[in-house]
């Protein structure tokens, strides 16, 4: 049975694992990384691909490397990512490694691992939404992952949904999905009142009247948002991720309902809203499974 190494370089931490064909996880390991100082963090992921291949023992595994930024047109590096972790643009893995390293964005890398083996598997059209710090997301198109031009298809959270106004999304989109939703952006949009999203939630969850109306404003936007794709892509499913689907019904509860409202419905088309399967270590299973994949 094919195995192959999955490796999510984080801003916080690097996560691995080696899975089987079917997604079953043999080993996994984590380790921090050690701040954004080049070379250290291309040291630790180097600790971490030599702890995986060595648990194993046996032929040199291949690696899916998910990381921040675009990937070039062959998956072999990060071309594009300005202002964080220096020294990733460009940077060989291959070479590094000792072994063919396949590089994906890190919102790619988690559409497939829900595309290989979790919520998405056997669809042939879905699209993928990170709900956390930002807005980000993936896309299925005919069963594989569709990057694009630049490799930078998928970029939801940047999406404009209102025209006026100077508030941007972390890519500079005025009135954008992202800037609605996202945790970055949280205190501006309370006044200060909440520091992040997950204080909102729990003022929510005991009646607090100003957290009630900006929650269910964000179920509403979010809603517009994903019957707005619904139109354009017309897929089987949507898949939620990221921090903010830990909130679950109060979550999934009114956005369905708003959902009820605005969706397009031809013949009783009703697009699946669901939630993601992985969560923590997407990134680095669903690198494994590219890998995999491309092998």
């Amino acid at each position: 049975m094919k195995k192959a190494i999955g490796i999510d370089l984080g801003g916080t931490n690097i996560k691995g694992v080696i899975i089987d064909e079917t997604g079953k996880i043999l080993h996994q390991v984590r380790q921090p990384t050690q701040g954004e100082t080049d070379g250290v963090w291309q040291k630790n992921i180097k600790q971490v691909h030599e702890q995986l291949q060595g648990f194993v023992k046996d032929t040199p595994l291949k690696v899916g490397l998910s990381a921040p930024g675009l990937a070039n047109a062959s998956n072999s590096q990060i071309s594009f990512l300005p202002n964080k972790l220096p020294g990733l643009e460009g940077f060989d893995w291959s070479k590094y490694l000792e072994v063919e390293t396949k590089v994906l964005n890190d919102a790619h890398a988690a559409l497939m691992a829900e595309s290989a083996f979790g919520v998405m598997k056997g669809m042939k059209n879905a699209l993928l939404v990170t709900l956390g710090t930002g807005v980000g997301g993936g896309i299925l198109l005919d069963g594989k992952l569709y990057q694009g031009r630049a490799q930078m298809a998928g970029h939801i959270g940047h999406t404009a949904i209102q025209s006026g106004g100077d508030d941007l999304s972390i890519l500079g989109m005025p009135g954008s999905l992202e800037y609605a939703l996202g945790n970055y952006s949280i205190s501006k949009r309370s006044h200060g009142t909440f520091k992040s999203t997950y204080e909102l939630l729990d003022a929510y969850k005991i009646g607090d009247t100003f957290a009630t109306w900006m929650w269910l404003d964000m179920m509403r936007t979010l809603a517009l948002g994903i019957c707005s794709l619904t139109n354009i892509f017309s897929p089987e499913a949507i898949v939620l991720a990221g921090g903010l689907t830990h909130a679950n019904d109060a979550l999934f509860v009114p956005l369905g309902e708003f959902i009820d409202k605005f969706e397009f419905r031809p013949e009783g088309k009703k697009t699946e809203i669901l939630k993601a399967q992985f969560s923590d270590f997407s990134g680095a299973i669903g690198a494994a499974g590219f890998a995999l994949l491309e092998a």
